[in-house]
């Protein structure tokens, strides 16, 4: 249909990430500027609608009907994003109404109407832009919101990187920038996975030196990290909902490395006692336990070999 098409153009051309490009969210724009198929863009209203009558419209002109249970997709999905983006102001009326409330309308900001009644002539893309130069575009937005949320890590070098954002990913910049520094001697990380980019660091002529597969990576432990100093490898996991060094992953991890000629230390790393609770019957004998909730202290599934009085 010609209009949906319309407004999806405008959409996409104020920036929206794909997930608004869609017929709901045109057909949301097309009610919110009163809109029916053969009305002109020029000739917009800005009525106030509560999410109701904005599902009304859609059925009414434009013979789409949604069922009663997606007012709450249309509020979260589309309504939400048309806020962030400048499209539209909420409870114009009354700001201090609550955001629950049965009577919560919504309509077009003026910088928007602005853009909306331009279309179809040749100043349309120049308002877009002064728009977008104006209140930015959520894509940006939203870009920016994770990139405030990504975890960094500085590296024992001093070099510094990100993670995305995550409770895993955090567990991982405590092993590099508390474990590390603490319990391995001149230690180089030559592998840090990441929960959405796969790997952020893959040393790969270091690991060869090493003697480890690196076509194989996607099964290599969270964090490997080689000691120069007393060459030993050490091979953490990070558990925060799965994957201790359990008797089977250390089974599989030493096939892996059958060929690596340096010692190995096997580590599971947690953020709190909580988790590893969880766990602590899963873990293999001759490993260790790092828990970040208590930095300065290893437990040792290791038999009788650090038995003795401590000073």
């Amino acid at each position: 249909m010609r209009k949906i098409k319309e407004a999806m153009e405008i959409l996409a051309a104020l920036g929206f990430p794909k997930p608004q490009q869609n017929e709901r969210s045109a057909l949301t724009l097309l009610a919110l500027a009163g809109l029916s198929k053969k009305d002109q863009w020029k000739d917009l209203s800005t009525p106030r609608v509560r999410i109701l009558d904005i599902m009304e419209w859609m059925k009414k002109k434009y013979g789409k009907a949604y069922a009663p249970n997606s007012r709450e997709t249309i509020r979260r999905q589309t309504i939400h994003q048309f806020e962030q983006a400048r499209i539209i102001d909420r409870n114009p009326d009354d700001p201090t109404r609550p955001t629950n409330s049965g009577l919560t309308v919504y309509c077009l900001t003026d910088s928007v109407i602005k853009v909306l009644k331009s279309y179809g002539t040749k100043n349309f893309k120049h308002k877009a832009q002064e728009f977008i130069l104006l209140h930015g575009t959520l894509a940006q937005k939203y870009n920016k919101a994770r990139a405030i949320h990504k975890v960094p890590v500085k590296l024992p070098d001093g070099s510094e990187f990100v993670l995305s954002p995550g409770k895993h990913n955090e567990l991982q910049r405590l092993i590099v920038e508390e474990f590390a520094c603490r319990f391995i001697k001149e230690p180089i990380v030559a592998y840090l996975g990441d929960t959405a980019a796969k790997h952020v660091i893959i040393k790969t002529q270091l690991l060869a030196d090493l003697k480890i597969s690196v076509t194989q990576h996607e099964k290599l432990p969270d964090v490997v990290i080689y000691s120069r100093k007393s060459r030993w490898i050490f091979l953490i996991e990070a558990v925060t909902s799965h994957g201790p060094v359990s008797p089977k992953r250390h089974h599989e991890l030493e096939k892996m490395f059958s060929s690596c000629p340096f010692a190995r230390v096997y580590v599971t790393a947690f953020l709190n006692f909580a988790d590893f609770r969880k766990y602590a019957s899963d873990i293999v004998w001759e490993s260790e336990v790092w828990i970040a909730e208590a930095p300065d202290h290893m437990i040792h599934y290791d038999g009788d070999k650090f038995i003795g009085p401590h000073k």
